[in-house]
């Protein structure tokens, strides 16, 4: 077997361990309906007109998550930590970049719901890890332990603290940085470019510039391989 074919066949089975990975995609279906009611009225995969999709989307000091690839392919999330439904989704993207490593960006952004009591916190929490590095690691500890802290009308920064300490971060550095203004500034540009592009929850995806309504898993699947087809 050629080097090519080997390749080709591994990728296949990866993508074939995504699609029939059952209880990722069974909860991926209650999630696409969560996206589908969130874009509803929107035109499905198209741009927000008038706006230059592309620079809100995608601004560069956006967080990208694990390897960047030739830019060809983008995904980006606007996500929200205390959001049931991006918990649920949050299995079914990890298996997305591990599956496409390498070959598309994912890119984060910030969206916490105003309804959602520590969901401001939580990103603040996040984007002070990402001051020492510690972006994806401190993203992955939100999902992890969403259960344990979401849904509940009282403050959380102490949690979101010991996390931070559990990740070995320098905690002078972390409370500074989770203290400083321009941490929620950070995380409410997030916002109003989201809004502007017409995010109105979360999770909402766009896929080079266009918003997805992915109905299921292989439609989220199909709409990555037909742009690293282009």
């Amino acid at each position: 077997m050629s080097q090519k074919q080997s390749k080709t066949g591994e990728i296949t089975r990866r993508k074939r361990n995504l699609v029939i990975s059952a209880a990722i995609v069974a909860v991926f279906l209650a999630v696409a309906a969560v996206i589908v009611a969130i874009n509803s009225g929107s035109d499905e995969d198209q741009p927000v007109a008038g706006a230059d999709t592309q620079s809100l989307v995608v601004r560069d000091n956006s967080h990208r998550v694990g390897p960047v690839s030739d830019g060809k392919v983008t995904l980006v999330e606007f996500l929200d930590f205390e959001c049931e439904a991006c918990g649920a989704a949050f299995p079914f993207v990890e298996q997305l970049r591990e599956t496409y490593s390498g070959r598309v960006t994912f890119v984060v952004r910030y969206f916490p719901i105003p309804s959602h009591f520590n969901a401001e916190r939580a990103a603040r929490a996040v984007e002070a890890a990402a001051g020492q590095g510690a972006f994806e690691a401190m993203y992955k500890k939100m999902y992890e332990t969403q259960t344990e802290w979401a849904e509940q009308r009282v403050p959380k920064d102490d949690v979101f603290r010991g996390y931070a300490s559990d990740l070995g971060l320098n905690m002078t550095q972390w409370d500074s940085a989770y203290n400083d203004p321009a941490t929620l500034q950070r995380i409410k540009d997030d916002v109003a470019d989201g809004r502007t592009l017409g995010v109105s929850g979360t999770p909402t995806f766009f896929l080079n510039g266009a918003k997805l309504q992915p109905r299921s898993a292989e439609d989220f699947i199909g709409a990555i391989d037909a742009a690293l087809a282009k």
